[in-house]
């Protein structure tokens, strides 16, 4: 069973340019590509990977991350009409305070499945007492002291 619920930054950060969390994402994806980091995603994931990448008119590199954590992660969670119910209930409590829809649809499989950590870049979760979100800077920092 999965430990964490794996944002879609940490692999965006991890393919991305010279950044803060460009290390510690892709050490991450590696410790989930060994093995040594039991991680999920929903189909969520994959639709945010390949809207950003068609946005940017960059659709080669978003089909190739979508089948790459495709086959890295193995566990999906697919999106039910109980997640998206729940998560209409998460968005009248927390979008006013910032939190994003997807984010919020996120939390709510993360519930369903009893996942309670999430690994992620996104602050705005912290505000969500239901779940933990772990910075990666600070997963990366805690492996290596």
């Amino acid at each position: 069973m999965a430990e964490f619920f794996l944002d879609v930054n940490v692999p965006m950060y991890a393919a991305g340019k010279a950044h803060l969390y460009k290390a510690p994402c892709t050490w991450i994806m590696a410790e989930i590509a060994e093995g040594r980091l039991a991680a999920a995603i929903d189909v969520e994931i994959i639709q945010e990977i390949l809207y950003r990448y068609g946005a940017l008119g960059r659709w080669p590199i978003g089909t190739s991350m979508a089948k790459s954590l495709l086959d890295l992660v193995p566990t999906i969670y697919p999106i039910a009409v109980a997640d998206i119910r729940l998560a209409v209930q998460l968005f009248e409590r927390y979008a006013p305070k910032g939190v994003t829809a997807r984010d919020l649809i996120h939390v709510a499989v993360m519930r369903h499945n009893e996942l309670h950590e999430i690994i992620s870049t996104d602050a705005h979760l912290d505000l969500i007492p239901e779940i933990k979100r772990v910075d990666p800077q600070r997963l990366f920092a805690q492996k290596h002291s």
